[in-house]
Parts: structure tokens; sequence; C-alpha cells
């Protein structure tokens, strides 16, 4: 069975398939003990191009190029409604809005509609704490234990300090998308960061996992020290002093937007509103900010400046910097001379194959989102891309065109169908019995009361298993709640579908006497439930 978190598509590690983004290691003392090899990001074609130069004429011949650009790529997939801005040297020089924001309304897509970020946020984020370091509420290095209380994780000495560094860096220990299950299931921010302390952890600063509740923890234990609201603190030290009034971390705040891009999901090759729009205030921090592309446009150029707003420093380079620069290895080269992956501070930062520092991140939601940035800040210019339809590669598609014309004159691969097919890989349905037709001839179940109980798990909770009419029923956390189907003796199945589950998943839900395994929630041996 493929990992759940596949599921989330994340942009970090959808960069790191294909060699588009790449950071470097820490210089803690803490940090400096690696041991162990993340996944490859090698370059796809190490070597191969010589120092790119970003000129003005070749910056005008890439944004005269976005509008076929877009419409090509929405033309390939039905991808509903497509912003895009682009920044340069300061300057807005591009803000077009492509297609509807609504299939059903028709309603078309322009420079202010907003858009869910996906996991933009993060960036955004980081930047909400460099603020909070100008101001002397935290430090990068503050643990999030100190001010988040109660906090901690399944190793004691990590829990008390692991730091707000740490988590923006994916290297707490925890595994890939730990928590995003428990969200799934209907669990509050609280619930969530409690149950963290039941994962058994990987080595501490030694491996890259990417994450939401990671950032989300580390977000909480900040606004915990500022006395707010993590929306609210968001607000006050970022958004309303750049005017970014339609940039949120709340839901409600996108709910009630007029001008609104809602979700799209493809069912049987047409494009619709998704049914339940993602509501991810539970991971704000790392998944729940909107935005449009003039908001976000603002933003860019304050960090494209090293902080500088209206000519006044905004934010201090000592609070940014680190987040923007080089700080856990997401992977090693797999070919001598390719370049390698890693992450900042809730951004990518790495090196094209025109050798220029490449900051940039991507977010996706399987229920309808796909957002990407990227920023060359040796030439001053930056790029955001927004659309409204399920994880398809096509952000990412734009921008690595948009970007291989800035330095070379011309689209140096297919980078819409490179990310098109990494991303349906991500989207394939999960389960070992995905396409495999019920047995024609089934051992027979016993007597349905029989498995009937509560079963007990120490992460996800209890387990509720009920008899309705002639079949069994499954109630897990607050919200999760699934039939199952007999597949054959004591194993049954169940078919969850959501921002985890894509269409198709099938899990298996095996009883063994008082022993209750869910194959959808055991990706990390944590789906064995005891009656």
């Amino acid at each position: 069975m493929a990992p759940l978190s596949a599921r989330l598509v994340s942009a970090a590690a959808l960069a790191a398939l294909v060699g588009f983004t790449a950071t470097s290691c820490t210089l803690t003392d803490a940090a400096s003990d690696r041991s162990a090899t993340p996944t490859a990001t090698a370059d796809p074609n190490p070597g191969a191009d010589a120092m790119a130069t970003v000129t003005p004429a070749q910056v005008e011949a890439a944004v005269a190029d976005l509008g076929d650009s877009i419409e090509d790529a929405m033309a390939a997939t039905g991808t509903p409604g497509i912003a895009v801005g682009v920044v340069y040297r300061g300057e807005l020089v591009y803000a077009e809005g492509f297609g509807v924001r609504d299939v059903d309304t028709g309603e078309p897509v322009d420079a202010d509609t907003v858009f869910p970020l996906a996991s933009l946020s993060k960036s955004l984020s980081a930047t909400v704490v460099a603020r909070a370091i100008d101001e002397g509420i935290v430090a990068w290095d503050t643990p999030v234990a100190d001010n988040l209380e109660g906090f901690t994780l399944s190793d004691p000495y990590v829990g008390a300090h692991v730091t707000i560094a740490d988590m923006f860096a994916h290297r707490s220990g925890l595994y890939e998308h730990a928590g995003d299950e428990l969200e799934e299931i209907g669990y509050d921010r609280a619930d969530v960061l409690e149950r963290l302390r039941y994962i058994p952890l990987e080595q501490f600063r030694a491996i890259y996992h990417y994450g939401n509740f990671d950032i989300t923890a580390a977000g909480e234990s900040v606004a915990r020290a500022a006395g707010e609201e993590w929306a609210d603190l968001a607000e006050r030290l970022v958004y309303e002093p750049l005017g970014m009034d339609s940039t949120s971390f709340r839901f409600a705040d996108l709910e009630a937007r007029d001008n609104r891009a809602l979700g799209h999901v493809e069912r049987d090759g047409e494009w619709m509103v998704t049914p339940e729009q993602r509501r991810p205030d539970e991971q704000a921090p790392a998944g729940g900010a909107s935005s449009s592309i003039a908001d976000m446009s603002t933003w860019l150029r304050v960090v494209l400046a090293s902080g500088v707003h209206d000519g006044e420093e905004f934010v201090s380079p000592e609070a940014l910097l680190p987040a923007v620069s080089p700080e856990m290895p997401m992977g090693v080269p797999g070919a001598f001379g390719s370049r390698s992956g890693f992450y900042g501070y809730g951004f990518n930062v790495g090196t094209t194959a025109g050798g220029l520092v490449d900051v940039n991140h991507s977010g996706a939601f399987a229920l309808g989102a796909g957002t990407v940035f990227k920023m060359l800040p040796a030439a001053g210019l930056g790029l955001v891309v927004l659309s409204n339809g399920a994880a398809n590669g096509v952000p990412e598609g734009i921008a690595g065109r948009f970007v291989d014309i800035a330095q070379f004159g011309h689209e140096r691969r297919d980078w819409l169908a490179l990310y098109g097919s990494v991303v349906e890989d991500q989207m394939a349905p999960l389960g070992e019995l995905v396409g495999e037709d019920p047995p024609a001839d089934p051992a027979p179940a016993d007597e349905l009361a029989s498995y009937a109980g509560e079963y007990a798990n120490e992460y996800f909770g209890p387990a509720r298993v009920t008899v309705e009419g002639e079949t069994l029923a499954l109630s897990l956390g607050p919200t999760g709640s699934w039939p199952l189907e007999h597949w054959s003796g004591d194993e049954f199945v169940f078919r969850p579908e959501g921002e985890n589950g894509t269409p198709g998943t099938v899990s298996r839900a095996t009883f063994d006497s008082d022993t209750l395994v869910l194959e959808y929630f055991d990706q990390h041996g944590l789906g064995t439930f005891t009656r």
C-alpha cells in the first residue's frame, strides 16, 4: 500500500521528486550528526546547462509567454481557474486571472480572486515568525514546549528540546505528514498536537520528513508566547501592515469572500465543485492560509527585498535570512554531479539548472487547490501561480516553463507533462486490494455480532464496530465513519475518500479475535486496535 502521506501532494516532496528545488544543512552543532539518508532528489540533467543570466528582455519574453502557457495548461488538463502574478525588480509586472472560480456559476478569476494556498501557508507562517522574533516574542531556537503548555513527543528529551526552527525545517523525527490522519477523522488542533506524543520518532535532527502538524505546533507555540490566536497574530504582524486585506489563516474568512475560488475535483473526465470544500483550520499555520495574486505579490516583493517594504525595514534580515537559507537536507544526489534537495524554515531553497538560487514552495489539496511560488533573488524575480483544481502539477508546470524562459530564453523540457506524471502517481488510490475483484467464493464471516465492540488505540482513539442491519459499520475519531463490506473470512473492507483517501482507495479491516487492524491507518504501524 502506498504511504498515506502521498495523498497530501506536499510541494516539498513534489519538488524533490523532480529536482525542482534544493536547500542545504543547518550550521548548528545539534543538527550536525546526521546519519540517515532521505529520498534522493537528483537533477535529471546534471551539468547540462551553464550559468544563466536573467535579463529584462528574457523576463519580458517569459511574461509574454504566460498567456499561451496558462491556456495550454488549462486546455491539457481542464483546470477550471488560474491566477498568476509576476514581480520583477520591486514592481508587479503581471497579474492576470484565467478561467472561472466556480464551474457552476461561470464567474471569472481575476487578480483579486482569493484562493486557498495549501502549503504556501508554511512560507507565510515563517514570515510571521520572523516578525515575532523581531518583536522579541520568540527566537528560532526557542523550544516549542517553552510556550505550548503540555507539549511533548514520545522521546521526552526531544519533546523538551525540539525548537521552532526544528519544526519549520521538518527535522523533529516525526514521520511524514504525522497527524494529518487524525485531522482527517475529525480531531481538532489541540487533540492532534497532544496525540503526537504517541508517535515513535526517528533520529532527531537527522532525517527530513515533510509535514503539517510540526509547523502547526511551532506556530501555535509562537501564538501562545504572544498571547494571541495564530490568525490574529498573522494579521497584526504581517497582513495588516502590508495591506494584504484578502489574506487570512481562517477558513471562515475565505468562505465569506465574494470573489472566492471554489475547489474543484475531476470525476469521470468532468470538473465539478468539490461537494465538501477543504477546511484546513486545524493545520492553519501549515496549510490554512488563503490569499489573492494581488496580496501574494506584495509579500513576494518584501521577501525578494530581504524584508524591506516601501523603503523601510519590515522584517530584519537577521530574522528572515535563516528561513530562506539552506537548513535541512531533503535528500542526497542520485548521481555524481547532481544537485541535492534541501529545506529552509518553511521554504525550499535551492539552485536552478542555470546556477541561480531558487526560493520556492508548492501546495496542493486533493479536494481542489494547486499553488506555487518561485523566487530568483539574484534576479529580483518572483512568480506565484494559484489554481482551484485538485492537485495536477499545473502550477509547477507553468512556473517551470516561466523560469526556464527567464534564464535560457526557451523551455528546456515539458514541465507540465513531467509534473503531471509525478502528481498522477501520488494521487493513485491506496490499498493492496485496489483493482482486485471480490473473491468469487469467499470464506464465510462469523456471526456479525461477534465482531462488534470498542477497540482501543492510544494514537487514534477507540474504533467502534457496530451491527447495522445485515452489515457492520466502523467509526473512528469524532467524524470517521464507513460501512464495512465483507471480503472473505474475518477480512472486511472500507473505502475512505477525502483529502487523504483518493477515489478508488480500498482498505482492509482485518479481525483476529480481539484485535482489529485497519490497513489505511497502519502506514506507520499504528493501526492495530484491541477490544
